[in-house]
């Protein structure tokens, strides 16, 4: 059960950097990537709470299902910032209010 505390605070910290790199960068890039660190914090959490539970292969398939979500996510929102970048020459989330219709 210590291990498992372990496993918990980790979770935590990754969430917390995770969070931190969405809201206090400007840079779009670095927004991705606190989103992947936010979605290696839950990918922990589901298996620490099937470690948990007893329900290690429920949280396995979870766990695969999330990794093949989150890529086509993280693929999706890395062309929609590259479609940014080479209309604005920027990464930058201020210049995106120069793109309001």
């Amino acid at each position: 059960m210590h291990l498992l505390w372990i496993f918990f605070v980790y979770m935590i910290v990754l969430f917390v950097i995770g969070v931190y790199c969405i809201l206090a960068t400007q840079n779009l890039v670095r927004a991705l990537i606190g989103i992947e660190v936010l979605m290696k914090a839950v990918t922990l959490l589901i298996i620490i709470a099937g470690y948990a539970s007893g329900r290690t292969s429920l949280a396995q398939a979870l766990v695969i299902t999330l990794i093949v979500v989150e890529t086509v996510i993280i693929a999706v929102a890395m062309g929609i910032v590259l479609s940014i970048y080479k209309h604005t020459k920027s990464l930058d989330t201020e210049n995106l209010t120069n793109l309001k219709g």
